[in-house]
């Protein structure tokens, strides 16, 4: 039980899982999101939304097709499918519609999963987890009731949430970019 289950990479020294070139476009991209967020907020918003509905549709196009090729868990493919295709022509036909509900799901889906992981790290704080876990817990029942009483308000929040999130990852995507540049190793 001591061994930890998270897979770990043998990575040289000099080496990384990406080039830095792709973290710094990934980089430039989430920081001219997060201004995009904080300029002009919920047009932003309910272009993310189109594209994931656009997503969806397609997704939910392919998990139908692919049912032609390969047949194992037809059940899933299916219901997925049918799924992903409605979700996703709900939102390309009601853009406005299919963004507040979206966001209203996700605030209504991040408080409940707040709810569960402050009652779990209450119940680790009683079995002998200590009071860190205890203090974390209660924060985290408080934080998931407040979003489950104002979803709305939250829903409304969440565009300056994800613009300020943005530019401080974007920022530190950039940074860690030019910093695995440096650490690159030419090729011999």
């Amino acid at each position: 039980m001591s061994e930890c289950m998270i897979p770990s990479f043998n990575v040289t020294p000099g080496t990384h899982v990406f080039p830095w070139w792709l973290v710094l476009i990934q980089g430039i991209i989430t920081l001219i999101l997060g201004i995009m967020f904080l300029y002009f907020p919920y047009g932003t918003l309910l272009i993310v939304i189109t594209f994931l509905g656009a997503y969806w549709f397609i997704s939910g196009l392919f998990a139908l097709v692919s049912l032609t090729v390969d047949r194992t868990n037809t059940g899933y493919k299916v219901l997925f499918g049918i799924l992903g295709v409605i979700a996703g022509l709900a939102i390309l036909f009601y853009p406005l519609y299919g963004t507040i509900v979206v966001v209203s799901m996700f605030v209504i889906f991040v408080g409940v999963w707040g709810l569960i992981m402050g009652f779990m790290g209450l119940f680790a704080a009683f079995k002998g987890g200590g009071w860190g876990a205890g203090v974390i817990g209660v924060l985290l029942i408080i934080f998931g009731c407040i979003l489950l009483a104002n979803v709305l308000v939250s829903a409304l929040v969440l565009p300056f949430v994800l613009g300020v999130f943005g530019i401080v990852g974007g920022i530190a995507a950039i940074i860690s970019a030019f910093m695995i540049k440096g650490q690159v190793k030419p090729a011999a």
